[in-house]
């Protein structure tokens, strides 16, 4: 299958090896991956409005990291702005608390409690890529 031919799928997470974990397994999945980090995203450097116009992605693969309610806040900023419409599979270490602060929202199609879940992240983003567009 050629690169054209595969879904798109973003990695936004605070971790060099975090992200090259995700990014194998899902290339491996047959995912076209592109990523980013949660800290660049912060401090403005990329411009995140042009990186998700250029990859255009079905799914987007982000973390929440401590301190949960301040990045969750930081998640819903993003999500009313540039991310605004898209799906999401969440990884976070406390899956019970960013559950909570997700409620039953209809973009995220998991939350999964750790990183390297890798089967359950795997699934989830391919439920969450043939679900009905959003955008």
């Amino acid at each position: 299958m050629s690169s054209l031919e595969r879904d798109v799928v973003a990695i936004i997470n605070t971790s060099v090896d975090t992200v090259d974990l995700l990014k194998d397994v899902l290339e491996r999945a047959g995912f076209l991956v592109v990523s980013t980090f949660t800290t660049t995203v912060k401090t403005g450097g990329i411009d995140l409005e042009a990186f998700l116009r250029t990859h255009r992605p079905k799914v987007i693969l982000y973390d929440i990291a401590p301190p949960y309610d301040r990045n969750w806040e930081f998640f819903q900023h993003l999500r009313s702005t540039a991310l605004a419409g898209y799906r999401f599979v969440l990884t976070t270490v406390n899956r019970q608390h960013v559950e909570r602060l997700a409620g039953r929202d209809e973009e995220i199609y998991e939350v999964v409690g750790r990183q390297d879940d890798l089967d359950v992240i795997v699934r989830a983003t391919r439920e969450a890529v043939r679900a009905r567009p959003t955008r």
